[in-house]
């Protein structure tokens, strides 16, 4: 049985990744208005970035590896990225879109990611083109790590890549120690 490569961070290296991270907004002007963190791995290191950018964070339920569970949608942050607002008669009324960064501990095959993307497309304005200015402009991505063989390559901001083309490696983050 082949042993498989194992790679350890500990908490100073998630630190570092946010300061890192936080330095790499800053140089790109990205200014996000709240970040959203997914649960479960994304949550330390997005407080941390939230403590470090002082502005809201939120949490956004998306276990698609540990959960059968339907996925959370949070559709209220997908209209606030799209910037509309539906009043009262159900009609939209423009408004200011919100910069939203979004953090994971890892960025491994790109399915959590896509699937955000495809459900904020899907269940608000559908089809519309408005979307394509969305990501990447006021909508980013962040993570600690991303793995070379993620089909999704919108990450905007990421602290280590991870080669996997010869090997695979675990990632081992220090909120999963034993």
């Amino acid at each position: 049985m082949e042993k498989i490569k194992r790679k350890y961070y500990t908490w100073d290296d998630v630190q570092k990744c946010a300061h890192k991270l936080a330095l790499s907004m800053y140089n790109s002007r990205f200014r996000p208005n709240y970040i959203v963190g997914l649960n479960r791995g994304g949550l330390p290191l997005s407080v941390m970035l939230s403590h470090l950018l002082d502005c809201n964070h939120y949490t956004l339920d998306v276990r698609l590896r540990d959960s059968k569970e339907t996925p959370e949608s949070n559709l209220w942050m997908a209209e606030q990225a799209f910037g509309y607002l539906e009043n009262k008669e159900g009609h939209c009324q423009p408004k200011m879109r919100k910069s939203i960064l979004i953090v994971d501990d890892i960025n491994d095959t790109g399915a959590t990611f896509e699937w955000i993307k495809k459900d904020w497309e899907a269940n608000c304005l559908p089809g519309h083109e408005g979307w394509e200015d969305v990501w990447g402009e006021n909508v980013r991505f962040a993570t600690m790590c991303e793995k070379t063989h993620t089909e999704f390559g919108g990450v905007d901001y990421v602290w280590e890549e991870i080669d996997t083309s010869n090997e695979d490696t675990w990632i081992v983050f220090p909120w999963e120690y034993d």
